[in-house]
């Protein structure tokens, strides 16, 4: 049976279609600090309506280089001390910015809304938020206690908020991270690592005429290192090498150029891939330093560690799939991602989560963005009919 509370979510789907709008038009790209601000404001307010008793922090989520100042994280919590403590997570940081033209949100047709962050990821904070009012209603929810957390630097690599992750890992027994579901609605049992080096070259420099030449050509010398460590997945599976931004030389052309210098971005399946991977890319700088007679410098390392699939997930997750067929989502199965989460730093921290549940939509990061609206409350329904089946003892919890 579903309580009454969670069977009408979707006769809640305009309203929580017009939310998601509202919060859409709120510019809040990772490096408006003014946007961020009104965005953290906003939320702070709409969820303290929905949960009055719950506790409110505003954290500061600085960190000088990454984050603007002043920015803040925000955390909910209810009935800390419950036998069963749950963590739901999501970012409210979208990658576009206040000078971006995608500002406003349109409607492609009526199930379909176009517009920034609409599915990565304030979707999913809609979700997240329709979820838990709904299973505060249901009659075993003091069985289970919840903290929330709201993050302004999720697309920059959460560098002013991973502690909060890390903390509030080791105080609950699962999480839900409210990233959107693949456009076929499956959702995440894993996700790479990802990281990056600055990989620089040292040469020498000397007039390029010069016969015989001892000058060292830095950017040869990198051409050769890029074009190695690009072939490194074929010999390690389950890593990505992808280089991008290049830059070297000097203004004048007939120097043999001294300074060559790219960033690499790096991604790996499994923590056991780290170390090979970073063992390869020394090895690497060693050999063709040697060959060129240049040097090396590689800086850099895991921004976020692989999130892999933990045993508790793996057990609890069918009984998450037929609250979903009950719930009357579409039959899906979860996959590997590629990108990160901060569902990354709960299961390196030791906390199983499902990922990537929030709505179904497509084209992120781009002017396509859009979120399909309808699938806004049967995802919401989902966790809540998860959580109540777990608060009402029907679904066993492994320990």
């Amino acid at each position: 049976m579903i309580p009454s509370a969670i069977a009408a979510l979707p006769a809640r789907t305009a309203e929580l279609a017009a939310l998601l709008e509202r919060w859409a038009n709120i510019n809040s790209g990772s490096g408006h600090a003014a946007g961020l601000a009104r965005m953290c404001g906003v939320l702070r307010a709409d969820f303290a309506a929905a949960f009055p008793t719950a506790t409110i922090e505003e954290r500061s989520a600085d960190a000088p280089g990454f984050n603007p100042s002043g920015v803040k994280a925000l955390r909910f919590r209810l009935r800390p001390a419950a036998p069963t403590r749950v963590f739901l997570c999501g970012h409210y940081d979208t990658v576009y910015e206040a000078n971006d033209a995608f500002q406003v949100c349109r409607w492609t047709d009526a199930q379909t809304l176009n517009g920034p962050g609409v599915t990565d990821m304030k979707g999913g904070l809609v979700a997240l938020l329709a979820a838990l009012q709904a299973f505060e209603q249901t009659p075993h929810a003091a069985q289970i206690g919840w903290e929330i957390l709201l993050t302004p630097d999720e697309e920059t690599g959460s560098h002013g908020t991973r502690a909060l992750f890390e903390e509030a890992a080791r105080r609950n027994h699962f999480g839900f991270v409210f990233e959107p579901a693949r456009p076929t609605g499956d959702v995440i049992h894993s996700r790479k690592g990802t990281g990056g080096i600055v990989a620089t070259c040292h040469g020498r420099a000397a007039h390029a005429a010069k016969i015989p030449n001892d000058g060292r050509n830095a950017i040869l010398g990198l051409a050769a290192f890029l074009l190695a460590a690009a072939k490194i997945p074929a010999e390690q599976p389950g890593v990505l090498v992808n280089v991008g931004n290049i830059k070297g030389g000097t203004p004048a052309t007939n120097v043999v150029p001294d300074f060559a210098q790219a960033e690499i971005d790096l991604r790996v399946t499994k923590m056991s891939d780290r170390e090979p991977l970073f063992a390869r890319l020394e090895a690497l700088a060693a050999e063709i330093g040697a060959a060129y007679e240049v040097k090396f410098e590689l800086k850099g390392g895991l921004n976020r560690p692989p999130k892999e699939n933990h045993p508790t997930e793996a057990a609890l997750f069918p009984a998450f799939q037929r609250a979903a067929q009950d719930v009357g989502i579409k039959p899906f199965d979860w996959v590997h991602g590629g990108g990160a989460s901060d569902g990354n730093f709960l299961g390196a921290a030791g906390l199983p989560c499902f990922d990537g549940i929030g709505p179904e939509g497509d084209h992120l990061h781009s002017t396509r963005e859009y979120c399909r609206v309808a699938t806004i409350a049967p995802r919401a329904a989902n966790v809540a009919l998860f959580l109540h089946r777990l608060a009402a003892g029907e679904i066993p919890f492994p320990r």
